[in-house]
């Protein structure tokens, strides 16, 4: 369990300090993407943000909830299903652990390749930032925490990705008939967040959505569906990397059951 807490530690940090360094070639590509993020919306009639954000700030309560709900439950949710996963379906931990991470890793391509500014920053187009509007907690309420992260950072939407990611676990694999409810609500509740609080484009969050569905169907296949497959084929990359080096080649214990015998989760 430690290692596995050590992983998750490891890896989100590396994953926010590559963030806040992938800030490249100043913010002038970041507007200009994204003016060309709200014309592919609007040529496609899917351009719901200034909308959504009109209407969550004509109710204060509503807005300082949102706030609070993007600034925490990102984290929460995302974590407390990593635990519970890790503590009540073991057999599957290990390839929706690897897909989250995939899903990840693979967003800090979008990150670097294509800064891009959240609606909040556009006011000439009417989005409002509820959190400064308000003076309201969030996410980016003072300028230190603003500072300590790559707010450019908005294509893909991990926000989003990460809440179809806790949804389709607890859908999937909960056992009680209100946690499957609560599964169905989380992400359809987080893109309305992210929304109305301009935090994110429609774009971002179908990106966001598609990543991690790659990310689960490719996790499964691997773990799940082709183990031994995957296995025979690593060793023989092995195989061929230690006969070019002149050294022998040998058998991790992972891969040490003879043919026909699943390693599953041991990959």
């Amino acid at each position: 369990m430690w290692r596995e807490l050590m992983l998750i530690v490891l890896f989100y940090t590396g994953y926010t300090l590559t963030r806040i360094v992938l800030v490249k070639d100043g913010t002038g590509p970041a507007f200009a993407h994204a003016g060309d993020i709200l014309h592919v919306e609007r040529f496609l009639g899917i351009d719901v943000e200034l909308g959504l954000n009109q209407t969550l700030l004509g109710v204060p309560w509503l807005a300082r909830t949102a706030n609070i709900f993007y600034a925490t439950m990102h984290f929460i949710v995302t974590l407390g299903v990593v635990v519970w996963l890790y503590r009540y379906r073991p057999q599957d931990y290990r390839w929706l652990r690897t897909s989250i991470m995939v899903a990840t890793g693979v967003a800090l391509l979008g990150f670097w390749l294509y800064p891009l500014a959240p609606p909040r920053f556009l006011h000439s187009e009417g989005f409002v930032d509820p959190v400064t509007a308000l003076h309201s907690l969030g996410l980016y309420a003072s300028d230190a925490s603003g500072s300590l992260t790559n707010q450019y950072a908005a294509m893909p939407s991990m926000h989003a990705g990460w809440a179809l990611w806790c949804g389709f676990i607890l859908v999937k694999l909960a056992s009680q008939r209100w946690a499957k409810v609560l599964g169905a609500i989380y992400p359809a509740t987080t893109v309305f967040v992210i929304l109305s609080t301009a935090n994110h484009y429609v774009l971002d969050a179908v990106a966001g959505v598609a990543l991690i569905g790659g990310a689960l169907a490719l996790s499964w296949l691997v773990y799940m569906r082709y183990p031994e497959q995957i296995r025979d084929a690593r060793y023989r990359i092995v195989q061929r990397m230690t006969q070019r080096s002149g050294r022998p080649a040998g058998r991790s214990r992972a891969d040490s059951a003879p043919p026909g015998r699943a390693s599953g989760s041991r990959i």
